[in-house]
């Protein structure tokens, strides 16, 4: 069987290479993109079964590029997690932007077989 493929979007080393390590023991295969102007389009040729997109970024708009996947057609059905510093206004920012959930750097690493079944939930 084919292991599922996530796309991951970091800037930090922490908890971007923790998350990555956690999804390849899930089973996962994890191919990172560091540049969110790409994130559509590598979505659009790689068809990842989630996107994992980490909020803080000193140089990206990632909410932006969270609400154009969202947008564009052939990538607004990936349901996208996002992550960031506890009680940050990017967490609801990420929501408006059409993440399906938006959650605490801790709560990622520490709940993400939960994360990731409420967010690949077919409802």
């Amino acid at each position: 069987m084919t292991q599922p493929l996530a796309l991951v979007v970091y800037e930090k080393i922490l908890p971007g290479t923790q998350l990555v390590n956690r999804l390849q023991d899930l089973h996962y295969r994890v191919q990172v993109v560091t540049d969110t102007d790409t994130l559509t389009a590598c979505a659009q040729q790689e068809m990842p079964m989630l996107v994992l997109a980490d909020l803080t970024s000193a140089r990206q708009n990632v909410c932006a590029a969270i609400r154009q996947l969202r947008q564009t057609q052939g990538t607004n059905h990936i349901p996208v997690i996002a992550f960031g510093p506890e009680n940050s206004a990017d967490l609801d920012a990420a929501l408006d932007a059409g993440a399906v959930l938006a959650t605490s750097e801790a709560a990622i690493l520490s709940h993400l077989p939960e994360l990731l079944e409420q967010a690949l939930r077919v409802e």
